[in-house]
């Protein structure tokens, strides 16, 4: 059973245009520091200033050191303000819906029902019997940066994205009939050309009714912010802010990789790829990124080559094995440049948000060896690593569009 419970108190942008004013990427959708600044200097009320308080600053020499004390206090000082703003107010007991319109998926729609996931419910060793199901490991240094934050704010910012199955398409049904019963209460433009709406949802029989459908799931994977979660465990807070979607509406985008270690010549890399992959080259003319899985893209500075896994390149019967990401790692990365780590320094994990284009440039400048663009996981791939209860690779989900932070803030105090 999958359970929501209503955020005692609530801090949301009073209308559309706070909303466009306040709200902002997650902290973890940038390659760089530099790039918070840039965004912090065109909206300078993005709660980023919050979120990343080490990175608002007149300028990139005068950014502190991340989770340094300096920091968490500019972070509190900045949350009080925001509290006593007139782009916010504050709303009891709240549940909402949040809806995604992407342009590029017309035909998809993207509504979520969102509130205070149990942190009991997170299914651990300790925590069998739980209901809310991660598949990525989570780091202790990270998650308590996150913590600290928390703490610092007695705020929680940031929501964690939760896929549902929803087969009978029921929550799906009504997340729908609730969302076309009225107006959304606010609405924000991305940078991406999402639209992101927000329902807040009064006491009521359709508020039980979506609580209802949503118990029926048996299980909620998570999708994107399990350090969030991971936060909010580690401080034994009962909740984190979190929003369920149905599986059907969610989409994945590619998560590529740019690597620094790369010393064979171009023959000798061909017929060491060769022993685990039928290589080709690409199509022509164009930056390769590959949309379906066992397709493999690899920039070495000279062309494009398509890498097709051999069947004995990985085991069709673990899900998390047949992830494209997994078998680059291992066949590629680990056996022929030495790279065991997926955290080592030489290998740069970049998002959806960037293109095949994007990467060739970074290798034709010198300042990478070589690029490999993956498919994006399917929902299907995705579901079957969390149903055999694996963790997905590190660093191969990358769920487009990505909620935004700032749209519904969880208040701690």
């Amino acid at each position: 059973m999958v359970t929501l419970n209503p955020i005692p108190r609530a801090l949301v942008p009073v209308d559309s245009p706070a909303a466009q004013r306040l709200c902002s990427p997650n902290y973890d959708e940038f390659q760089s520091d530099i790039e918070i600044f840039e965004l912090l200097q065109r909206q300078p009320d993005s709660v980023l200033r919050i979120t990343m308080p080490h990175a608002c600053a007149d300028s990139p020499d005068a950014m502190l050191s991340e989770g340094s004390p300096e920091a968490l206090q500019a972070a509190s000082s900045r949350m009080a303000e925001l509290r006593q703003s007139p782009l916010t107010r504050e709303v009891r007991e709240a549940l909402f819906l949040y809806e995604i319109e992407d342009p590029s998926r017309p035909a998809t729609r993207q509504i979520g029902l969102g509130g205070l996931a149990r942190t009991s419910d997170i299914l651990t060793d300790q925590t069998p019997q739980g209901t809310i199901v991660r598949n990525e490991g989570v780091r202790p240094k990270k998650a308590r940066g996150r913590a600290d934050l928390i703490e610092a704010t007695r705020s929680i910012i940031g929501g964690v994205n939760n896929a549902v199955e929803d087969t009978d398409g029921r929550l799906s049904k009504l997340l729908a009939a609730a969302a076309d019963s009225r107006s959304a209460d606010y609405e924000a433009l991305a940078e991406d050309g999402c639209t992101h709406r927000i329902w807040i949802l009064a006491a009521g029989r359709q508020r039980s009714s979506l609580l209802e459908a949503l118990a029926e799931e048996p299980f909620a994977y998570v999708a994107d912010g399990n350090h969030r979660s991971a936060a909010a465990a580690m401080l034994g807070l009962d909740g984190f802010l979190a929003i369920a979607f149905p599986a059907s509406g969610m989409g994945l985008a590619p998560y590529n990789r740019l690597v620094k270690a790369y010393q064979q010549s171009a023959a000798s890399w061909q017929e060491a790829l060769s022993r685990h992959f039928r290589v080709d080259q690409a199509p022509v003319n164009t930056d390769y990124q590959p949309t379906s899985p066992h397709a493999i893209g690899l920039y070495t500075g000279q062309e494009w080559l398509r890498l097709t896994p051999r069947s004995e390149a990985y085991d069709a019967d673990n899900a998390a094995e047949c992830i494209d990401a997994a078998i680059v790692q291992k066949r590629v990365f680990d056996e022929l440049c030495g790279i065991s780590d997926p955290r080592d320094e030489r290998l740069t994990f970049v998002g959806g948000n960037r293109d095949a284009t994007y990467l060739r440039q970074r290798v034709d400048t010198g300042e990478y060896a070589f690029a490999v663009t993956l498919p994006p996981v399917t929902m299907g791939q995705f579901v079957d690593v969390c149903r055999q209860r694996r963790m997905m690779p590190p660093k191969s989900t990358w769920f487009s569009p990505k909620i935004r932070s700032g749209l519904v803030m969880a208040l701690l105090d």
